[in-house]
């Protein structure tokens, strides 16, 4: 696959993933003339050469319509009607057997909510898909695959359609609508209970006040002790250094102070000692 077609195909698949919900595995919707043309040409496995052109893997389908087609046409389509067996059989609920052209629009519907990838030769039913918006057609020349581009039909309704979801549809404006109501009638209590609590706060406020002024009323209320800074602990003090002048100083006066108190002590002695010899020899005298 050259790298022009591979881009090309890459930019319609992403185009109808992203408009119109398209997800993997991709679902195909085969005709008879498409499963003819797959045998001719020998494009097989033919799952791989769809998921090879859409770049994602794949489940192939057919309808009863167009497997009773193919079994009327005789022989020469055999084996092509073979091969049709072993694909999925999409939905149709036709009683009569009808033409593939016709099963396969009713099938794909207004809007092809089921999201089919038509893999057709037939040129009027490529036609057809084209004009009904979502439905990418594929097609085969000769040994090769093709995914056709979208048609201008198809990019004014995918252009029409993200208009409408850039818009609010009624239900959604009803919503937003009582969303808001609700948001001012949340935000309304919010604020009567702010101005509740600020009232009850000046309340407990005036109280306090009045608690204050009457004395009476406080000798009542529990009174709690409230702890003081104390002075530091005397232990974990340390003690103040003093220099060497003043010790000296204080040794000089504490060793005088000594010798005044020894003198002091011998003199008392001595003159005690003198009144006694004093009396002993006047003694002596008065008895001679």
């Amino acid at each position: 696959m050259k790298v022009k077609k591979q881009k090309r195909h890459r930019r319609a698949v992403r185009f109808f993933t992203a408009c119109f919900g398209f997800r993997e595995p991709f679902k195909v919707l085969c005709d008879g003339t498409f499963v003819y043309h797959l045998l001719a040409n020998h494009i097989t496995p033919a799952d791989t050469a769809l998921a090879n052109t859409l770049g994602a893997t794949v489940k192939i389908f057919t309808t009863r319509c167009v497997l009773a087609e193919l079994k009327s046409l005789g022989e020469l389509y055999s084996e092509s009607f073979n091969a049709a067996c072993n694909l999925i059989t999409a939905r149709c609920d036709h009683e009569k057997r009808r033409s593939a052209v016709a099963c396969i629009t009713e099938v794909i519907g207004e809007n092809n909510s089921e999201h089919f990838f038509v893999a057709t030769q037939d040129a009027e039913l490529r036609k057809k898909m084209q004009e009904i918006p979502g439905v990418p057609v594929i097609y085969a020349l000769r040994n090769s695959l093709f995914l056709e581009r979208p048609s201008g039909l198809q990019h004014q309704f995918a252009k029409a359609a993200e208009e409408e979801r850039s818009h609010m549809t009624k239900l959604e404006y009803k919503m937003l609508k009582k969303k808001k109501k609700v948001a001012i009638e949340e935000a309304a209590d919010a604020s009567d209970a702010n101005e509740s609590d600020v009232d009850h706060m000046l309340d407990t406020q005036v109280v306090k006040a009045n608690i204050k002024r009457d004395r009476t009323n406080v000798k009542d209320q529990v009174r709690f002790k409230r702890n003081k800074a104390k002075g530091p602990n005397p232990l974990s003090c340390k003690k103040k250094k003093t220099d060497g002048k003043k010790k000296t100083d204080g040794n000089k006066n504490a060793s005088s102070e000594k010798e005044s108190k020894i003198v002091d002590i011998t003199t008392r002695n001595g003159s005690r000692k003198r009144k006694r010899s004093r009396k002993s020899k006047n003694v002596t005298e008065a008895t001679v």
